[in-house]
C-alpha cells in the first residue's frame, strides 16, 4: 500500500473542503433557498390564494418556503416583468394567467415577451365564467339571448370589470363568433359592474363563476349559460355556451412559469410537486371551494396551452381593435 506524507493528505483533505464549498449548488439541489412566487394582482385574488395554496404544498415537500410575493399594476405586466428579467435559476417565479396571454397583444410596447421570454411550469387551474342577465331581460336561454342580440344591435349593455380583462375579452369572442353587436360597457371592477347589472342599467354581465353563483342562487340574477368547455358541475343546470355557440371557450385560468432558461431539472422538480398537489383530494378540494377546476398540465403541455390562449386572444383583441399602453 502506498503511503502519502501527512502534509500532502491534509493539503488534499483541505481543497476538496474548498472545492466543495465552492461548488455552486445543482439543480438537483434545488431549492436550498427561500424562493418568490411573483403575483400580479393582488392579495385575497383567486391567483394569489391558488399560488399560495401551492406554495405551502411545494414547502412541505421541497423544504424551503415559498413566498408570495404580490407586484400589483399594468394588468399584471410588472409582474410578469420581474420575472422575465429574474435569473433563471428557479428562485423567482411568476402566478402566470390569461391575462398576460391578452396582454401580449392588448399592450403595444411591452420590455419582455410574453410567452418568449418564459418557461412554462405547470398549469394549475381553470375558471370558468358565467353568462348572467337582469332578471327583467327578456331572454331566458342563450339562443334567446343571440336572437334578441341580432334583432336589436347596439341595444344590449355588456358590462366588464375593465378593458382587456378575460371578461372583456370573453364579450369579444361571444361578438365575433355569434356575430352579434353589443355595448361593451366597461367598469373599475366587478362590484360597481354588479350594482347596474342589478339596476336594470346594464343587461349582461361575464363574470367567474365562483364570483356570480351566489346571485344565481338567490335569484337575483339569471344565469345563461357557462363559458368553459363542458357544463360546471357547480350549476349542472346551466348549459355550456358551445351548446349552442360551437367552440366558443372562456376561461379564466392560472398557472407557473419560470424565466426563461431555467435549467430543465428545477422545472422537473416544480412540475412533478405541483402536479402531486393537484392529485390531493384536500387541496383539490380547497381549490374548488375557490370555484375552479385543477388541471395538471405538466411543462410541455401547458406551454402548448400557453401558446394556443396567447394565439386565440391575439386574433379576438385585433378583431376587436382593442388598445392598451
Amino acid at each position: 500500500m502506498t503511503k502519502f506524507p501527512r502534509r500532502n493528505f491534509l493539503y488534499l483533505a483541505a481543497a476538496a473542503a474548498v472545492a466543495g464549498l465552492s461548488r455552486p449548488a445543482s439543480a438537483l439541489d434545488y431549492p436550498t433557498r427561500p424562493v418568490r412566487i411573483i403575483d400580479g394582482f393582488g392579495g385575497g385574488s383567486t391567483p394569489d390564494l391558488v399560488s399560495r395554496l401551492i406554495g405551502q404544498w411545494l414547502e412541505e415537500r421541497l423544504h424551503q418556503p415559498f413566498v408570495v410575493d404580490n407586484r400589483v399594476g399594468a394588468g399584471g405586466n410588472i409582474a410578469a416583468e420581474a420575472v422575465a428579467k429574474a435569473a433563471p435559476d428557479g428562485y423567482m417565479l411568476l402566478t402566470c394567467v390569461t391575462a398576460d396571454a391578452i396582454n401580449a397583444t392588448l399592450y403595444a410596447k411591452l420590455d419582455f415577451s410574453f410567452p418568449g421570454d418564459f418557461a412554462p411550469v405547470a398549469g394549475v387551474i381553470q375558471l370558468p365564467m358565467v353568462l348572467l342577465v337582469n332578471p327583467s331581460f327578456p331572454a331566458k336561454t342563450l339562443a334567446e339571448f343571440i336572437a334578441y342580440a341580432k334583432a336589436n344591435p347596439g341595444k344590449i349593455n355588456f358590462a366588464s370589470p375593465g378593458v382587456g380583462t378575460p371578461m372583456h375579452v370573453a364579450i369579444e369572442l361571444f361578438k365575433m363568433q355569434a356575430g352579434i353587436d353589443v355595448v361593451h360597457v366597461p367598469y373599475r371592477g366587478p362590484a360597481p359592474a354588479f350594482t347596474d347589472l342589478l339596476a336594470g342599467r346594464v343587461q349582461a354581465f361575464f363574470i367567474t363563476l365562483s364570483t356570480g353563483i351566489g346571485f344565481i342562487r338567490n335569484d337575483k340574477l339569471r344565469g345563461l349559460a357557462v363559458t368553459g368547455a363542458r357544463r360546471s358541475d357547480v350549476v349542472p343546470d346551466l348549459p355550456a355556451m358551445s351548446e349552442a355557440l360551437p367552440g366558443f371557450e372562456a376561461t379564466a385560468w392560472d398557472g407557473w412559469c419560470a424565466p426563461k432558461g431555467t435549467p430543465p431539472a428545477v422545472v422537473e422538480t416544480l412540475a412533478d410537486n405541483i402536479i402531486s398537489g393537484l392529485a390531493d383530494p384536500p387541496l383539490v378540494a380547497k381549490i374548488k371551494d375557490l370555484g375552479g377546476e385543477t388541471t395538471s398540465m405538466d411543462a410541455a403541455a401547458f406551454g402548448k396551452f400557453v401558446a394556443d390562449e396567447t394565439a386565440k386572444w391575439a386574433k379576438v383583441v385585433e378583431f376587436a381593435n382593442m388598445k392598451a399602453g
